[in-house]
């Protein structure tokens, strides 16, 4: 009995090791695979300051459509700001992003609305991050730099949001600081994050 016994044991062992040694080999081969995948490189950008004029914005909602000049700024990995200038280039509503938080102004209305990232992306989708900001409001998207077409979920809606970009300018000096949240009333938009 005791000689059965230890043979099953032994007959276990080998299965155990077995099964072990095919983990092992498996994983090596998965490693193997991995490191052999292409990995793309973050590309960083050479200039520091951004300037983009006369950009074309038009944002599709479930609703309706809404069209857009704006002249986009940005100083690298620090601020961007988006000055919306639907008529005769007064700025009527400004978007202000750092690598923190994104803020919204509605300059005729006198209002002001801030939201980090974290809560933005709640509810959408694909996340907004701020290396994608700074890409879109420098033209330096992978879909290149004339024309960027993205769609966004919101919830159960889609908004399409489409930049026409003119020529952009680099390394040139940007008259921009952020607005004093002082002279504005704040939003709560907790109840759609």
């Amino acid at each position: 009995m005791k000689t059965e016994r230890g043979k099953v044991k032994v007959k276990g062992f080998k299965f155990i090791g077995l099964l072990l040694a095919a983990v092992l080999i498996a994983g090596c081969g998965v490693k193997k695979k991995a490191t052999q995948t292409v990995v793309e490189e973050k590309v960083v950008p050479t200039w520091h300051t951004c300037l983009i004029q006369g950009a074309r914005i038009v944002v599709q909602t479930p609703d309706n459509r809404i069209a857009a000049n704006a002249t986009l700024q940005v100083v690298r990995d620090s601020l961007l700001v988006i000055s919306v200038m639907p008529l005769f280039g007064i700025e009527m509503m400004r978007l202000e992003a750092t690598p923190e938080e994104v803020t919204g102004f509605d300059k005729i209305q006198g209002q002001y609305a801030s939201a980090s990232y974290d809560a933005l992306n709640r509810k959408l989708s694909p996340s907004l991050s701020w290396e994608t900001l700074q890409q879109i409001c420098s033209a330096e998207l992978p879909t290149g730099s004339e024309k960027a077409r993205l769609t966004y979920a919101y919830g159960d809606d889609l908004y399409e949001l489409t930049i026409t970009y003119p020529e952009r300018q680099t390394d040139v000096p940007l008259r921009i600081a952020q607005l004093p949240k002082s002279r504005y009333t704040k939003i709560d938009i907790s109840k759609w994050l």
